[in-house]
C-alpha cells in the first residue's frame, strides 16, 4: 500500500503546553487505521492540524502526494479528505436532507434561492436510506437523537466522495447497538475503497476493526503496528491500555 496521508514531525504548543511534540506517522491507502492514546495525548490536536483547523508550529502534512504548507479545511475536503468531530457538527435548523446537500459543496443560503438539484437530492436520499435516516429526511436535524446526529454527520462527509475519512470518536456516548451500526458502516465504506483514520476509546472496536493501530502519548507517537503487537507493547500498556 502507498501512503495517503503523511504526518511529518508535527509540533504544536498552546502557551506553555506542548500538545503535539515532533509527531510522525502515515496512513496507508486502503487501510482502516486506529489512533489511540490516553486523554490529553494529542490525538484530536493532530486531527485538527492534519485538516487545517489548526496550524502547526513546525512539521508538515502530505496528502495524496501533495505537501501542504498550510492545510485548508475546504481545499482538503474538495481534494478528498473529510472528517467528523467528537461532537457531531450539523445544521440543526436545516432538515436532514439539506444537511447533506450543503455537505455536497453548496452554500446553505442557496437552499432558499434555488431548487435542489436532482443528482444531489438522489445521492443524499440514498445516503439517508443507507444510514437509517430516510424517515427524517424533511425533519429538522436538531430533532434527531445524539446517535442519529453522529450518523447524519458521517453520511454528510460521504457526500464529497472522499478518499480518506478521519473519524473523531465516532462511537463516544452511543449505545452498543449504534456502535455495531457505526462499525458496519465503516466496514461497508472501506470495502468500497475509502480509507479511514479513527480516533476511538473503545479498545474492543479498535482491535477488531483497525490495522494498523497508532498509539500516542504526551503529544507524540510511541508505537504503531498490527493490533496484537500494539496490545502487547510494554510502552502502550504503561501509557494507555494498562490504566
Amino acid at each position: 500500500m502507498t501512503a495517503l496521508l503523511e504526518v511529518e514531525h508535527l509540533s504544536k504548543r498552546f502557551g506553555g503546553v506542548t500538545a503535539v511534540d515532533d509527531c510522525s506517522f502515515t496512513v496507508q491507502h486502503g487501510a482502516v487505521t486506529g489512533l489511540i492514546g490516553p486523554n490529553g495525548s494529542g490525538k484530536t490536536t493532530v486531527f485538527n492540524l492534519a485538516t487545517g483547523y489548526l496550524h502547526a508550529d513546525s512539521g508538515r502534512i502530505v496528502f495524496a502526494g501533495r505537501t501542504l504548507a498550510r492545510p485548508d479545511p475546504a481545499a482538503l475536503y474538495r481534494a478528498g479528505l473529510s472528517r467528523t468531530f467528537q461532537h457531531a457538527r450539523i445544521f440543526p435548523r436545516l432538515c436532514a436532507l439539506d444537511n447533506l446537500i450543503v455537505a455536497a459543496g453548496h452554500p446553505w443560503r442557496s437552499l432558499f434561492t434555488r431548487r435542489r438539484g436532482h443528482a444531489d437530492s438522489d445521492r443524499a436520499l440514498a445516503l439517508l436510506e443507507e444510514f437509517g435516516l430516510a424517515a427524517h429526511a424533511e425533519h429538522p436535524a436538531g430533532e434527531l437523537s445524539y446517535g442519529q446526529r453522529k450518523l447524519l454527520e458521517f453520511a454528510s462527509v460521504l457526500m464529497s466522495e472522499p478518499k480518506l475519512v478521519l473519524l473523531d470518536e465516532p462511537t463516544a456516548g452511543v449505545n452498543p447497538t449504534l456502535v455495531a451500526t457505526m462499525e458496519q458502516h465503516i466496514r461497508h465504506r472501506h470495502a468500497m475503497g475509502i480509507s479511514f483514520l479513527i480516533v476511538e476509546h473503545d479498545m474492543n472496536l479498535v482491535m477488531r476493526l483497525c490495522d494498523p493501530v497508532i498509539v500516542m502519548d504526551r503529544g507524540t507517537r510511541i508505537a504503531a503496528g498490527p493490533p496484537d503487537a500494539v496490545r502487547a507493547d510494554p510502552a502502550v500498556l504503561d501509557a494507555y491500555l494498562g490504566q
